[in-house]
């Protein structure tokens, strides 16, 4: 018995480190399945963790506010900076202290408190029409967007949009509220129609004649250029990186933040971790055409066909503070009407 009892003590000491079968980490995602499935299913072949999901399109904060502390979500995975800090200023997640995503993230793409983390990077682009327009000139900013020469000429996504929000919340950091507003206002005059539709509605309507520049976010253009249906909007367009002679080409992200009440705190650290790294940053590259926050990742091969770029280097934790005051604006010049 004694000889059998250090047997088995003695295997277990031996047996490599893996999860057991209760270890696992619950996920609520705005991103979609196709992205993300594939990471989880990676993390879980090297951790032995299981990763359980729930899809959305909208409505988690509320979902984590009703569930309160009883709340089984451990990891929250979502898209644009404003949604992130709804988040924080909700009180819905709780600081992670990790040196692994510290040194994956750059201090501008995470939060101050270490709240929130951002995963992906994506450009707010200007597309320009190939054949009536070409490239546009290398000093070319959002502040152009303004000028007259464009006047019937843009289109654009509703200004409400989280994206756009965003691009405003950061020309008010840059240039004050008062210069904000003048340049929406020029912005507004110069559009070619009611802004409608999504990103690459504006890129078909470019390719369709109805405008001669359009604003969207970069991957969109890869996913078009996948896409045998959009595949001749994005043949239509060059893709052009503002603000390159000035404050740099405003970029936005996708994070992702740990709930406040996360039951499965330590698994849930290993996945944030796993998300920062080398081989989930190059999958977010491959699959869906964004940037890696991660320095040293490279880009997918499309991206990086796009060609390099200078982004804005003010925080996004500081672009967020000017969200409502984005909104305001936005309602002052009426400018989705």
């Amino acid at each position: 018995m004694k000889k059998l009892l250090a047997s088995a003590i003695f295997c277990a000491l031996a047996a490599p480190q893996v999860a057991t079968a209760a270890e696992e980490v619950n996920v609520y995602s705005y991103r979609q399945p196709f992205l993300v499935e594939p990471m989880f299913n990676e993390f879980t072949k090297e951790t032995g963790i299981k990763v359980n999901v729930k899809f959305a399109k909208k409505g988690l904060s509320e979902k984590l506010q009703q569930e309160g502390e009883y709340s089984p979500a451990d990891v929250i995975l979502t898209t644009d900076i404003s949604r992130l800090v709804e988040l924080v200023n909700k009180d819905l997640v709780q600081p992670v202290d990790s040196k692994v995503i510290e040194s994956n993230v750059p201090a501008q793409y995470r939060d101050n408190d270490d709240e929130w983390f951002a995963l992906t990077l994506r450009a707010r682009n200007v597309y320009s029409s190939r054949d009536r327009v070409g490239r546009l000139p290398a000093d070319f900013d959002y502040a152009n967007l303004a000028d007259p020469e464009w006047k019937g000429k843009i289109c654009t996504r509703s200004g409400k949009h989280p994206y756009n929000v965003s691009l405003v919340s950061s020309m008010i950091a840059h240039h004050g509220e008062a210069e904000a507003k003048e340049w929406l206002e020029g912005l507004k005059a110069n559009l070619a129609r009611k802004p409608q539709g999504n990103d690459r509605a504006q890129v078909k309507a470019v390719k369709e004649g109805l405008c001669d520049i359009a604003i969207g976010n970069s991957y969109y253009l890869g996913k078009m250029v996948n896409d045998e249906k959009q595949k001749s909007w994005a043949e239509a367009v060059y893709i052009n990186f503002p603000g390159q002679k000035a404050s740099g080409t405003h970029v936005n992200v996708s994070g992702m933040a740990m709930a406040k009440y996360a039951p499965n705190k330590e698994s849930a650290q290993k996945l944030m971790e796993f998300l920062t790294d080398d081989k989930a940053q190059q999958m977010y590259a491959e699959v869906n055409y964004e940037y890696p926050v991660k320095e040293g990742v490279k880009r997918s091969e499309l991206v990086a066909s796009w060609g390099d770029f200078d982004a804005d280097t003010l925080s996004l934790e500081k672009v967020a503070e000017y969200h409502n005051a984005a909104i305001k604006l936005l309602d002052e010049v009426k400018f989705d009407l």
